[in-house]
């Protein structure tokens, strides 16, 4: 398989290998191809190989083990909150083990707000697309998000919003945009009547709240997002190394 040269090598070979992880074809417990064969695979460079490798394991995805190879780490299924899981809510609600549903609750282009202009590094007059989600997990509310997304950044020819999308598809196909890294802020919070009413819960109940700020590989912000989760439904677990 070759590398199409329209972006970083390194950043398609990582999307590949982190895409293979999570579509089974490299199951967890499995020893990866060396990466003699992983370069020859891809058509890169051994050094990219193990650059990529190196992010993996960083992560936790990959497991090096000095003179027997690479594997992928056998407790992955059980880390929901590995490769943008904690922000890609339809994969969280979905390792958590439920079926994952989105609805569409508001969608309306205004001037951004202080915060919102602040976040995305735009005058407060700029105008922004601000969408209003709600996740369920089987038929239970569980995530309340809102997004803003500068206008200029949507395709013109795209009439209407899906609410079905991921927030990653959604950058992709609305407006032609690749998330390079996501910063979240995430504490506990109070909910606001309105979220504690979509998610059947008593107004001033904590909750966990997600701020959320997605970048593109020129290091631009593209959209930034602030979410109730429902985190006694909801398992969150997070993988760190050490060394």
């Amino acid at each position: 398989m070759n590398i199409v040269r329209y972006t970083s090598i390194a950043n398609q070979v990582n999307e590949i290998l982190r895409s293979r992880i999570r579509d089974g074809q490299y199951l967890p417990g499995m020893r990866l191809p060396s990466e003699s064969d992983l370069s020859k695979k891809f058509g890169v460079s051994r050094a990219t190989v193990r650059t990529v490798l190196a992010r993996l394991n960083a992560e936790g995805i990959i497991l090096r083990k000095q003179g027997d190879g690479t594997y992928i780490n056998e407790h992955i299924q059980d880390v929901n909150t590995h490769l943008g899981g904690l922000w890609e809510f339809s994969r969280l609600i979905e390792s958590s083990g439920y079926s994952a549903s989105i609805r569409l609750l508001k969608v309306e282009t205004r001037p951004a707000e202080p915060r919102e202009a602040e976040h995305l590094q735009i005058q407060p007059e700029e105008r922004v697309i601000w969408m209003q989600r709600l996740f369920y997990a089987d038929d239970q509310p569980v995530i309340l998000a809102t997004n803003a997304i500068p206008e200029r950044f949507i395709d013109p020819e795209r009439a209407t919003i899906s609410a079905e999308y991921p927030i990653q598809k959604f950058l992709q196909e609305y407006c032609h945009k690749q998330v390079a890294y996501v910063i979240l802020d995430m504490g506990a919070t109070r909910v606001s009547e309105q979220a504690a009413e979509y998610l059947y819960l008593s107004a001033g109940q904590s909750l966990l709240n997600l701020n959320t700020n997605f970048y593109d590989r020129d290091n631009q912000p593209i959209l930034c997002g602030q979410s109730y989760l429902n985190d006694t439904i909801l398992r969150l677990r997070l993988v760190q190394t050490w060394g």
